[in-house]
């Protein structure tokens, strides 16, 4: 077996993949010091990496595509063996007994801690008063401080030993930030596209106007001293991001694969959603039909929101994309359609309305590529499972 360019001195693996695809994997009580890029005579891709003098065994492999093989150094040599994909799933860890209900429950117990706190603090005030929402915020960051405790201990109980980092895991990692930051809120805003055009138009000021407010410190510090606004675009985006994201899906993606836990995760994001019902009907705010119509709407909402921002948070391993989006969809709310139908230029608004959604599907896989974040993303690297969610 021969190799391009000088790789290491010392060549503990060898791991090859497929053109534009790619075969990686990581050790059990080894560490990968570097990694080098090379190609055999065949033009086939090759990872070549050093390891520590410990044996390297495999802990779990993960693949996007029909891998080559792989070749291991023993004490021989370099030792080649190719294998079919159905060899290299007998190389993958297999999946603790009872995973699945541990990470459901852990799931469960993380969603019913996030809820239960905001009502730790008993008040006859509504939920929009400025003391009440200091004191959730003071119990709600709390819990979400604490909340990567739950992944750790899943970790510990399970036996999963992953390769990254649990800051990584959550999303809390420098590479691939640039795009990270930029990439799925712009998607995002191609997504309400309609909505933005139509509040372009309604807007009494002019672009200049506009970019004055912005960059205007005082228009900030109102900001920031408004409650509500902190809850809304701050402390909400964050501390749900971080506990129903960048904590949950560590612990579903193992045991349901990246694309049943993008839709098995929001559930437990709306049924959070639903305490809103309690201070309804407290409160005597409208009538109990209307209030649960208004709550399974809230619901559906939610959840198909949590797919999408679960969505981003798989394939481009961040918290802080599904943060922002968040937080400009709790700024846009839903798309008034109905105002767009009564608009005087209703046909320029929805054609920007379908503009939107067409661009938002054509570019949702592109805008999201792992390539543009670091391939693979670490949440992808917890699952043996290959598509194209992770690719």
């Amino acid at each position: 077996m021969g190799y391009g360019p000088a790789g290491p001195s010392r060549i503990d693996g060898v791991i090859l993949w497929r053109q534009n695809s790619l075969f990686s994997a990581s050790f059990q009580n080894t560490s990968i010091a570097d990694i080098h890029l090379s190609r055999i005579k065949n033009k086939i891709p090759c990872a070549v990496f050093n390891v520590s003098p410990t044996p390297a065994v495999f802990q779990r492999v993960l693949w996007f595509s029909a891998p080559v093989g792989f070749a291991m150094k023993d004490d021989d040599g370099l030792t080649a063996g190719f294998h079919s994909i159905q060899q290299l799933h007998a190389n993958v860890a297999a999946v603790p007994d009872g995973l699945c209900w541990v990470s459901i429950l852990s799931c469960l117990l993380l969603a019913c801690s996030y809820v239960g706190s905001l009502y730790v603090w008993k008040s006859d005030l509504p939920r929009d008063h400025p003391a009440v929402i200091k004191r959730r915020f003071t119990s709600v960051l709390i819990v979400s401080a604490l909340s990567p405790l739950f992944v750790w201990a899943w970790k510990e109980f399970t036996g999963i030993q992953p390769g990254p980092s649990l800051l990584a895991l959550m999303g809390i990692r420098l590479e691939g930030l640039v795009p990270a930051v930029i990439l799925p809120l712009v998607l995002t805003m191609v997504l309400f596209l309609g909505p933005l055009i139509q509040l372009t138009m309604d807007c009494p000021w002019g672009f200049i106007d506009g970019i004055k407010v912005v960059v205007d410190p005082c228009f900030w510090t109102l900001c920031l001293s408004d409650m509500r606004w902190l809850r809304n675009q701050v402390v909400a985006p964050l501390t749900e991001e971080l506990v129903f994201r960048a904590c949950m899906l560590p612990m579903l993606v193992p045991c349901a694969g990246p694309s049943t836990a993008i839709f098995t995760c929001p559930l437990f994001f709306g049924v959070a959603h639903f305490h809103h019902v309690i201070e309804l009907l407290r409160f005597r705010q409208g009538t109990v039909s209307g209030i649960f119509l208004s709550a399974v709407f809230q619901f559906s909402y939610t959840a198909v929101f949590g797919a999408y921002t679960a969505f981003i948070f798989i394939r481009t391993g961040h918290l802080v994309g599904p943060v922002l989006c968040h937080s400009f969809c709790n700024y846009m709310g839903f798309p008034a359609l109905g105002t767009a139908l009564d608009h005087p230029n209703r046909v320029t608004i929805l054609s920007f309305y379908v503009l939107g959604v067409v661009l938002f599907f054509l570019l949702l896989f592109r805008m999201t590529d792992p390539l543009f974040y670091g391939l693979p993303t670490p949440v992808c690297t917890l699952t043996s499972t290959h598509g194209s969610i992770c690719a």
